[in-house]
């Protein structure tokens, strides 16, 4: 049961602070020696600072460094690590894998960044500032060096003492990759095949075209792609020569997702990505407020249509009452359209030409759809005192046919948005929402205005 759960979190995190404050390393150790990262990641992230510092100098060097490689980006990791003692900043960073290092390194400024590096091997210092070097959601800026390479003219036999060798110093080993002298990379090769040749056998003859490698440059996003079309676990990382400099794991990408599906529901919201999700409240105040703002101007489009029928409305006062029904489902056969038309976007899977067959098939939809809640809501106005038919039949045509435009609109303008390089998640959901309720309105008071009056 969740409530379990939560309540051993609870009991795990009190035990944990009961044997910090009591002082008696030796029992902290063994009693969190056994959890995981994420756990202990978890833990740290329900400490203050110094309680966070202090776990970090007692725990296990192996399970601290990979607890701050697991920790919210927000919860700022890498300020913890630079507050360590020189020496205990230098385990750290051993442990740590050096995509993960360069991670948490990266967050720092300048100065600091450069004093940390001061308690820092000169050898690991070269591979983290390497990394750091290429853009932060780019292939480069995600992949690991930590990779197992072997020549094509090696031995099977060679190959496996040679793999013994570096999976010492390799996070995982999933993939193993072939390469020339030049470290040009030539292909892969499958780890049972490898197993399972002869001793004798030349690499070269058990040498498999890789389904996909992606150069330093390339957008996360796109590896993330790559890697679910093609069910790999590791993808190589290549310069623009075809030497190879790293790779890609999925459980690396699993966290790009994450991130990316993150940035996009909040900016389908019209939430900044500088909003964070464990953020201040002035924070939020922040980046919300100019897009509550944007919309209030917008939405003044469709309080003027109201404004100007403002006479039809007195005299059928029943329309008061109507508004909010055609504006609130239109607003729903918007938003419809519009969260399937960006998925579609994002996932890339067909031509940008091809992406305008989203609007005809959204138009069909909101008119059959529109049609039949037209019809019902025409079917509940007869139920209404002193109204008449036609009244019942101004309120399905123009029920029917805001689901129709809203639904063509929530698929027109993230296309058309894509094409102007604005990103369709943010402004999108603005301009569907004002041009929804203005035809709404505009339909319905000027039916009611033109037969009912």
């Amino acid at each position: 049961m969740p409530e379990n759960l939560e309540e051993q979190r609870h009991l795990l995190i009190e035990e944990i602070r009961r044997r910090l404050e009591s002082g008696d390393r030796d029992a902290l150790i063994a009693f969190v020696e056994p959890l995981h990262p994420s756990d202990m990641a978890d833990v740290l992230e329900h400490f203050d600072e110094p309680g966070r510092i202090a776990l970090l100098q007692v725990i296990p060097a192996p399970l601290a460094s990979d607890a701050l490689a697991e920790m919210e980006e927000e919860e700022h990791p890498g300020e913890l690590l630079a507050s360590m003692e020189p020496a205990r900043i230098a385990e750290l960073v051993e442990e740590l894998a050096d995509d993960d290092a360069a991670d948490l390194i990266g967050e720092l400024d300048p100065a600091e960044r450069d004093r940390l590096f001061e308690s820092v091997p000169d050898e690991e210092e070269q591979e983290i500032r390497e990394l750091l070097e290429y853009p932060e959601e780019s292939a480069g800026g995600i992949m690991t060096r930590e990779l197992c390479a072997v020549t094509s003219r090696a031995t099977a036999a060679e190959a496996i003492e040679e793999l013994r060798a570096q999976a010492e110093e390799s996070e995982d080993l999933y993939t193993v990759f072939v390469v020339d002298r030049g470290r040009r990379l030539q292909g892969v090769v499958n780890l049972r095949d490898l197993v399972l040749a002869a001793p004798t056998t030349r690499i070269g003859d058990l040498l498999e075209e890789p389904p996909a490698v992606v150069s330093v440059d390339l957008d996360q996003e796109e590896v993330g792609k790559l890697l679910s079309r093609y069910n790999l676990t590791a993808i190589g990382v290549v310069e623009a020569d075809g030497r190879l400099v790293g790779q890609i794991t999925f459980d690396d990408v699993i966290d790009v997702v994450e991130a990316e599906v993150t940035e996009d529901i909040l900016r389908f919201a019209s939430v900044s990505e500088e909003e964070q999700l464990r953020g201040t409240t002035l924070g939020a105040i922040r980046s919300r407020l100019p897009w509550l703002a944007a919309n209030t101007l917008t939405l003044s489009l469709a309080a003027l249509v109201v404004w100007l029928h403002e006479e039809t409305i007195e005299q059928l006062a029943i329309l008061a009452a109507v508004m909010p029904v055609i504006a609130g489902l239109g607003g729903n056969a918007g938003t419809q359209a519009l969260a399937v038309t960006i998925r579609r976007i994002a996932l890339a899977d067909e031509l940008p030409g091809e992406r305008w067959s989203a609007v005809v098939k959204e138009l069909v939809v909101g008119l059959v759809n529109g049609l039949a809640i037209g019809l019902l809501v025409a079917a509940a106005s007869f139920l209404l005192p002193n109204t008449e038919a036609l009244f019942g039949l101004v309120v399905m045509v123009a029920m029917w046919g805001n689901l129709a435009v809203a639904s063509a609109l929530g698929a027109f303008f993230p296309i058309v948005l894509e094409r102007l390089d604005v990103d369709p998640a943010v402004a999108s959901s603005i301009f569907v929402t004002t041009f929804t309720d203005l035809f709404g309105f505009v339909l319905l008071l000027g039916l009611a205005t033109q037969f009912l009056l």
